[in-house]
């Protein structure tokens, strides 16, 4: 998990799962896939899904009670996909315990918010930022064009 290339990533029954650095980049993980991804030395799990789209998971409760840290820098749609939320969630990146396991439902919202990460602070071109973010689940163009545009402001 300390490659400094985006490669694919095994952990439980993740559907979508991709590490780079110390950072694994996720579809929703399952109660035993948090154990195991315990197991395997994640320290902080961000959830990028508002807790209404949980369907009475409490995600929170789980993870801290495996002993990691848990952020929720939440966003559905590109209404509430803003600067603001985007700047928070980097900055998780930046200063949270790693390993790290960063997720949303399908990550698409997880792709996004990598493409942003990888173009500002990993020093890629904006279009290998890109078919990082893709790869790991990127599929709304609307999201494509909003962190383009985030990142045209902020690089």
């Amino acid at each position: 998990m300390t490659t400094k290339q985006l490669e694919p990533y095994a952990c439980g029954a993740i559907k979508r799962l991709h590490g780079c650095e110390d950072i694994l980049l996720a579809s929703q993980p399952t109660p035993a896939d948090f154990e195991q991804a315990k197991q395997l030395g994640v320290k902080s799990v961000i959830n990028q899904r508002p807790i209404a789209e949980m369907d009475g998971f409490d995600e929170q409760a789980c993870v801290t009670g495996l002993g990691m840290d848990y952020a929720n820098p939440a966003f559905n749609g590109t209404d509430e996909l803003t600067d603001a939320k985007i700047n928070e969630t980097i900055e998780l990146l930046r200063t949270a315990q790693r390993p790290i396991l960063m997720h949303c439902a399908s990550a698409n919202r997880t792709g996004a918010i990598w493409f942003a990460y990888r173009a500002i602070d990993g020093g890629l071109t904006v279009e290998d930022a890109l078919a990082e973010g893709k790869t790991v689940g990127l599929r709304s163009g609307a999201y494509e064009q909003i962190v383009r545009d985030y990142i045209a402001r902020h690089k």
